[in-house]
């Protein structure tokens, strides 16, 4: 048997959004379950994300430290952001969020893995990207506000964000599984053998 995801889409007898913000909404859905049975569920509804895991020639990732309220904590964590426009290519995505967060280009690109990040309250998707090949990027920084104005960066090797993982020391989703996703790369089929940056992606479909 091979173990793969597959779509599927049970009734909704009935949906309603009790909230709108400003980049996600909450939604109510009456679903009908397999018993017969009509369920209320309540979940976020996300645009999407995309997030970057930039490995330089010594072998170190790219990393920054946030502060993220909704955990009360500074979570070191790798380049990352929404898919600002429905339908937005995710590597033109990836590209903006390396150059505005770090300051890096980088010339070869992979998919490394995606993820429903809390598939049970709510359909975010992200895509994980491999960036190799870095070069600080032309021009100016682009201008931070907010948490990120507070952004601290390093460069640290993937051994001892490995370490940090496994210790409870490192929580931040798309900074493990990028990371033990790379890890299984390595010591799999290598890293040229990962998926092409234009993949399809069916959680989040785009034009080239």
């Amino acid at each position: 048997m091979t173990i793969k995801d597959t779509p599927e889409e049970w009734e909704i007898r009935a949906t309603e959004t009790p909230f709108v913000g400003n980049k996600t909404s909450v939604r109510t859905d009456d679903v009908v379950m397999p018993d017969g049975h009509v369920a209320r569920r309540d979940y976020q509804v996300h645009p999407g994300s995309v997030a970057v895991l930039a490995l330089d020639d010594a072998g170190r990732v790219l990393v920054l430290r946030q502060y993220r309220h909704p955990v009360r904590h500074k979570l070191w964590e790798i380049p990352a952001g929404l898919l600002d426009v429905p339908g937005e290519n995710p590597l033109h995505a990836a590209q903006r969020e390396l150059y505005e967060e770090a300051h890096v280009k980088a010339e070869d690109w992979r998919v490394l893995t995606d993820v429903y990040t809390t598939p049970g309250g709510c359909d975010e998707a992200v895509r994980i990207f491999l960036a190799r090949d870095l070069s600080e990027a032309d021009g100016e920084r682009f201008e931070v506000e907010h948490e990120e104005a507070d952004m601290e960066l390093a460069r640290v090797t993937l051994a001892e964000l490995v370490r940090g993982v496994l210790a409870g020391g490192l929580h931040n989703n798309c900074l493990v599984v990028g990371v033990l996703s790379l890890v299984a790369a390595q010591n799999g089929d290598g890293l040229d053998a990962l998926r092409p940056a234009e993949a399809p992606w069916p959680a989040r479909p785009f034009e080239a």
